[in-house]
């Protein structure tokens, strides 16, 4: 018999390699590279479960292939999983960087994946078994899937968190990290059909026109704000990443930078034209040296989405009927409008940069419900039916 001794407390790899010359001269170790056989299921589970590990005796019958073939194997398999080990936590980061890069994701979406994947990686570990994100199987995801529901998480957040699986695994299966995609052929929790909120036309031209605002900064800022969501559709991204050089007040226009890097241009018309002159005159006064942003805070420094949410929730609160007060209300209200007032489906489509003409087609079925809460209160027979 030959006795590999490890120290008690040394790296099960460092003392394998001194016997690593041995084995090379037997011509072992040429004849599995050559077939491969690098796995056996028995180590490898152990490996697994333990990523470092000490013995005081590993011993192996003398001049036999066999024990030299366990041996090795057991050094090549314990590498092996050192390496996988490694590229789990590279996976995410690796493909935040390919949505950042290559497919121009917003810095919104990027952290909302990155943190449904980790939640994602921290649930395999809790499982006990060492299974890494390029193993899990479709049983191990439904089971995370019913897991959420049953913690009270809303559909819509469950099929957010299903899409950035779906999106990493395509991505592991073209870098050739998975075979298939353990989430294809999964469904999500169903949606329940909801109208997007928006605000009376006569209650927004009561928010713009007819409230007090005041005559400092503020007050002028926050009324080019809220009207200039409600006069071009824009995101509230997109109204914090505004720059001075993006409104051309001689062309009458916004450049808009949207999701995914999308330009576009957005009319500017004379009302908004002269509240955002007016604005850009009081923001000399207060605006920080080289700052480039539109809309500033009192500090003189971009505003950032936080900040906008509050001004808007506040200059809409007690003055709008509808329940919810947020950016994007002001959005949705742009796009009930312009079609309420017989705009073309695509100009929208344009205006809000969407991608797909049927995310556009949701306005149209809520003016079409709007059409028929007034007709079944207005008729004398509709109250009937």
């Amino acid at each position: 018999m030959i006795v590999v001794t490890v120290k008690e407390g040394e790296n099960i790899e460092r003392a394998l390699k001194k016997f690593k010359r041995k084995f090379e001269k037997t011509g072992v170790v040429k004849e599995l590279r050559a077939r491969q056989q690098f796995d056996k299921p028995s180590v490898l589970k152990r490996l697994k479960k333990n990523t470092r590990f000490t013995y005081k005796n590993f011993a192996l019958p003398r001049n036999k292939k066999i024990g030299q073939f366990l041996v090795f194997l057991f050094y090549l398999n314990y590498i092996r999983c050192r390496k996988i080990f490694r590229q789990r936590i590279m996976f995410i980061d690796h493909f935040i960087d390919y949505l950042r890069v290559e497919r121009k994701y917003s810095a919104h979406t990027l952290r909302s994946y990155s943190k449904d994947l980790r939640q994602f990686e921290e649930y395999l570990g809790s499982l006990g078994e060492n299974i890494g994100l390029n193993e899990a199987d479709s049983d191990i995801i439904r089971t995370w899937i019913a897991m959420l529901m049953e913690q009270g998480l809303a559909p819509t957040t469950v099929n957010r968190k299903m899409s950035a699986l779906r999106s990493f695994y395509i991505y592991l299966r073209g870098e050739g990290c998975v075979d298939i995609s353990p989430i294809a052929g999964l469904h999500g929790p169903k949606l329940p059909k909801r109208l997007p909120a928006f605000v009376k036309e006569q209650e927004m031209a009561d928010v713009v026109d007819k409230a007090e605002y005041g005559d400092d900064f503020s007050a002028c800022r926050d009324r080019t704000i809220i009207t200039c969501f409600y006069e071009t559709g824009m995101r509230l991204s997109e109204l914090v990443g505004l720059n001075m050089g993006d409104v051309d007040f001689s062309a009458s226009v916004i450049k808009v930078l949207g999701k995914r890097n999308r330009h576009r241009v957005i009319p500017v018309i004379a009302e908004l034209g002269e509240l955002l002159k007016e604005y850009t005159a009081m923001r000399a006064t207060v605006a920080a040296e080289n700052e480039c942003a539109l809309f500033v805070t009192q500090k003189g420094v971009r505003i950032n989405a936080s900040a906008v949410y509050r001004l808007v929730r506040k200059r809409l609160n007690g003055k709008v009927s509808v329940g919810k007060h947020s950016p994007h209300v002001l959005r949705h209200t742009f796009a009930t409008a312009m079609l309420n007032n017989d705009a073309e489906l695509g100009a929208v489509k344009e205006l809000l940069g969407h991608r797909r003409l049927a995310t556009t087609e949701i306005y149209t079925h809520l003016t079409f419900e709007e059409l028929k809460r007034f007709y079944k209160k207005a008729h004398p027979r509709a109250g009937n039916n």
